[in-house]
């Protein structure tokens, strides 16, 4: 099953969040990163790449090949024109 965020809503978008919770995630090419991960464990081993976000308000995790990510523009993936 696809689960779509609308990333121009600020309240879908924010019921998802990192591995770690945080809500500073952006959508890179096949994967997520998250700014606030890159600034809090810059020189850990902690990567702040990642494939799955997790849903607050339902609690479950979703991978990004699950994920149907929607802007004003339409779909994420047809604005870079591949699969993001």
């Amino acid at each position: 099953m696809v689960t779509t965020i609308d990333l121009d809503d600020e309240t879908d978008r924010w019921k998802w969040v990192c591995p770690r919770g945080h809500r500073s995630w952006e959508a890179t090419n096949n994967h997520f990163w998250c700014a606030e991960c890159a600034r809090t464990y810059a020189g850990d081993d902690y990567d702040p790449e990642f494939d799955h976000l997790h849903n607050l308000a339902s609690g479950e995790t979703v991978h990004r090949d699950d994920l149907r990510l929607l802007t004003r523009a339409g779909p994420y993936d047809s604005l870079r024109g591949g699969s993001a």
